[in-house]
């Protein structure tokens, strides 16, 4: 037990390190993703520039193209003469082609014939009539070249301005793809560059294994979602990576850019300094433990079995046992401390027993002076059920004074049971309600633990007695299908009163007619409530059942009663 404390203290002790350190990796890691989150970003952007000036490259070549003669007449031949002769000063380009409205070849860079092929159903081709303006296409197998491209294509004018063709540039995806590996040098890091479909254009790595192929629809539609973002995902090769998404606007609009950096290789460093603190932390540990564990046997152990042992003869009755230990230490002065404080117990052993003693005398007196106390209010009880026999009103009148009186005795009887302390609502109830209950489902009482003052308790137990009477005689009780249910409730208003609400609700019995005149009973149920609990109360002869709504600030008995009444009902 000694030594599991020890190495407690010792944790404790170094509880702060790794906290400095916890803190040091938490604010490293933050760090580096941070940067790593920053640098795949700005990547992505600077490869969108790169692919924005390549486009703006290409329009000003093709601008350049269209203002020739033979281009501007749409010869066959003449075209074709000038396309093959300036492909050469074009490295980027791989075919040069003008294509009518209709989509047909009229010529390209390669010599094919005119009308050899149509590229009407390209969506470069659709975008240019439609919006009239330089645009670039999707990823294309070209029919003349039969190489995975991406095409370019500027609108030819005739000199009314109006539309009369199709210019179009060829860019090969290796060559493209080549041209952005300056950009993102590193093979850890990959590049991903897809057209408005999700078709990849550009895969650094395993360009050959990515072009042309569509990015899975989850991914494409997360990468939708991302603008100019930076996340952690899991990237096409399955590694994790640090992603950042850029989607170029103008001409390349529609496009998306991704650069990936491997998660792994970023936090490698990070990583390997985690490893080498919490090697040094356990090192230290292993080490501070075991001079804690040296130190504890020699100036804690010794002195602390002596004062077990102390403590132990103390227990056995032993008082005159001593310590021993003394001195200016902390275990020392502990010692003094026991030894006066064993001779202080001794001296008012003799003291103690007496008063212990006068207790039990002073309890047993109590006891007997409460059993007295119900001895007389049973019998003061009697003389008065006596002598309402003997009183001038009918036999009825008489059996109703005296049923009031007997209840009023058993609410008297639960209450004397805990010395006046107060009883439990449900007990109340109970008490008026199981004489009539001739099944197990024809009386329930729903609702929490309920400890009421005596007051409470003599009210609302007359007021049971009353319904619980007018039930067996005329309502729910008097017949074996009928059925009560009693439910209450504690709440908080506003202002912090808890109030005790309870409904009464007779079911399945005869049926019932509101009286033609209020009864003694009535007058007293509604009287006791108001006046002595300043409660409201709501009572209504429903054809199905006599229900009644009762609604007072609730004052339980104090806390240490209600304890003491719900152990003695656990006995």
């Amino acid at each position: 037990m000694l030594t599991s404390r020890v190495l407690a203290l010792v944790a404790l002790a170094l509880t702060p390190a790794l906290a400095i350190q916890g803190y040091n990796e938490y604010a490293l890691r933050a760090d580096r993703d941070e940067a790593v989150r920053t640098d795949a970003l700005a990547t992505a952007r600077v490869v969108a520039g790169d692919l924005d000036q390549l486009s703006e490259s290409i329009r000003q070549t093709l601008d350049i193209v269209a203002e020739a003669p033979a281009i501007r007449q749409r010869d066959p031949q003449a075209c074709t003469e000038f396309l093959h002769r300036i492909i050469d000063k074009l490295p980027q380009i791989i075919l040069v082609a003008v294509t009518e409205t209709n989509g047909r070849l009229l010529c390209n860079s390669l010599g094919s014939a005119p009308g050899a092929y149509s590229v009407s159903d390209r969506d470069y081709h659709q975008r240019v009539l439609t919006t009239e303006e330089f645009a670039m296409g999707g990823f294309a197998q070209g029919v003349a070249t039969e190489r995975e491209s991406v095409h370019f294509a500027q609108p030819l004018r005739d000199d009314d301005a109006r539309v009369v063709g199709v210019l179009v540039a060829s860019i090969d995806l290796s060559w493209l793809s080549e041209r952005l590996r300056h950009l993102v040098p590193q093979s850890s890091t990959s590049l991903t560059v897809a057209d408005r479909n999700g078709v990849v254009l550009v895969r650094r790595p395993d360009q050959d294994v990515w072009v042309g192929r569509p990015l899975p629809p989850e991914r494409l539609a997360r990468l939708a979602r991302d603008q100019e973002a930076a996340r952690i995902v899991t990237g096409l090769d399955g590694r994790e990576r640090v992603v950042g998404v850029v989607h170029p606007k103008g001409v390349l609009e529609g496009l998306t850019v991704v650069i990936g950096r491997d998660r792994a290789l970023a936090f490698a460093d990070v990583d390997a300094a985690t490893y080498r603190g919490i090697v040094l932390i356990l090192l230290g540990a292993v080490l501070s433990g075991a001079g804690a564990l040296i130190g504890g046997r020699a100036f804690i152990r010794w002195p602390m079995h002596r004062l077990l042992r102390t403590v132990a003869a103390w227990r056995a009755g032993d008082l005159r046992a001593r310590t021993g230990i003394v001195g200016t230490s902390e275990f020392g002065q502990l010692g003094e401390a026991f030894d006066a404080m064993a001779k202080s117990v001794e001296a008012s052993q003799d003291d103690l027993r007496a008063e212990l003693a006068r207790s039990r005398s002073l309890q047993d007196q109590q006891t007997t002076m409460l059993h007295e106390l119900n001895h007389r209010v049973k019998n003061t009880l009697a003389t008065v059920q006596a002598l309402a026999r003997q009183s001038r009103g009918g036999e009825e009148d008489v059996a109703q004074f005296e049923s009031r009186l007997l209840a009023l005795s058993k609410t008297h009887d639960l209450l004397t049971r805990d010395d006046w302390s107060g009883a439990s609502l449900r007990e109340v109830l109970e008490n008026e309600l199981d004489p009539y209950r001739s099944s197990l489902d024809q009386v329930v009482l729903e609702g929490p633990s309920v400890i009421l003052a005596p007051r409470y308790v003599l009210a609302i137990g007359m007021m049971a007695h009353e319904l619980t009477t007018n039930a067996a005689k005329y309502g729910a009780l008097s017949i074996p299908a009928g059925r009560v249910c009693v439910a209450w409730s504690v709440a908080a208003r506003g202002d912090g009163e808890k109030r005790l609400r309870l409904t009464w609700q007779e079911s399945g019995g005869p049926h019932v007619a509101p009286p033609k005149r209020r009864g003694f009973g009535t007058r007293l149920i509604t009287g006791a409530i108001k006046r002595e609990l300043d409660g409201e109360i709501d009572m209504a002869f429903d054809a199905g059942g006599v229900r009644l709504t009762l609604d007072v600030p609730i004052e339980q008995a104090a806390p240490g009663i209600v304890a003491a009444l719900s152990l003695g009902r656990a006995r």
